[in-house]
């Protein structure tokens, strides 16, 4: 049966309004799929998983929408409800949104759904309205980090030459041919310096300045301070032509670019590994 929902945190706005919502709960065995797909820096799931019915049909699939990784790395977009399946992930998102987009991953009409099931649904509809004209801040650039840690885990299995052209180095494909585990770690051990250009990568360049994330708001205040050390004033330089779309010549005009916009910076690895900047007023 993959008609329902993972029980999750009932606080967000649609369980609430117009219309208050009240699953019904049951515990259903885990899916192996979910055991079988999780990633190395997840926790494992137990035996059995709580759900609540969204549908009162009877399918073996669906549920689903979207796999989960890099899903809601923009401030807007968000898994509104995680679908119990049988094929993806667990935390795989059944309901989610970006922008004004509301995406609903379960098939029935109002007519198959439980009670719970339809006040979502109308809820889901009404609290999308509101973000009418706000059109998704990211497109589809590049992978998510968190997809190194799944493909590489498959290495061993996939036989295609080109699957491994676009997503590992040489190098590395070479060095863990036989080894998916060290991959994965390899990966794992360094997941806040991943990033995709062509193929995953690590960014040594960052590692080699002291930086342990290419994507926290202090890496950006970092770098503009080193644009002032001669000794790192390059790479540094180098750096922040890599994570912006910025091109300021000097670090005055980096310094007053970071200070307007600190409060609506945000990093995208779907949106191709960049720091980037919220429209004024999108969010209000």
């Amino acid at each position: 049966m993959s008609d329902a929902a993972h029980v999750g945190s009932f606080e967000h706005v649609v369980f609430k309004t117009p219309f208050k919502v009240e699953p019904k709960t049951e515990d259903w065995d885990t899916p192996e799929n979910y055991t079988r797909r999780r990633l190395a820096n997840e926790p494992e799931v137990g035996a059995k998983i709580k759900v609540w019915r969204v549908q009162t049909t009877k399918t073996g699939w669906g549920s689903v929408v979207s796999r989960k990784y890099g899903f809601a790395d923009s401030p807007d977009a968000e898994i509104i409800a995680a679908g119990f399946n049988r094929g993806k992930e667990h935390g795989a998102a059944a309901i989610g949104r970006h922008g004004n987009v509301l995406q609903w991953g379960f098939r029935g009409s109002p007519s198959e759904m439980s009670e719970a099931g339809w006040r979502l649904f109308v809820n889901c509809i009404v609290y999308a309205a509101k973000f009418d004209g706000k059109n998704p801040l990211v497109h589809r650039e590049s992978s998510h980090r968190d997809n190194a840690l799944r493909l590489g885990a498959l290495i061993t299995q996939i036989k295609d030459k080109s699957f491994f052209e676009r997503t590992f180095s040489k190098d590395l494909t070479n060095k863990y041919k036989d080894d998916p585990d060290g991959l994965v770690k390899y990966y794992n051990d360094n997941y806040e310096l991943i990033y995709k250009d062509r193929v995953f990568m690590i960014d040594s360049e960052l590692k080699s300045l002291g930086i342990a994330s290419n994507r926290k708001t202090e890496t950006l205040e970092t770098l503009i301070e080193y644009l002032s050390d001669k000794d790192k004033e390059a790479t540094a330089d180098k750096l922040l032509g890599r994570y912006t779309e910025e091109k300021f010549q000097t670090q005055e005009q980096w310094k007053k670019w970071l200070d307007a916009n600190r409060d609506r910076i945000y990093f995208s690895d779907v949106g191709g590994y960049k720091f980037r900047v919220v429209p004024q007023g999108y969010l209000n």
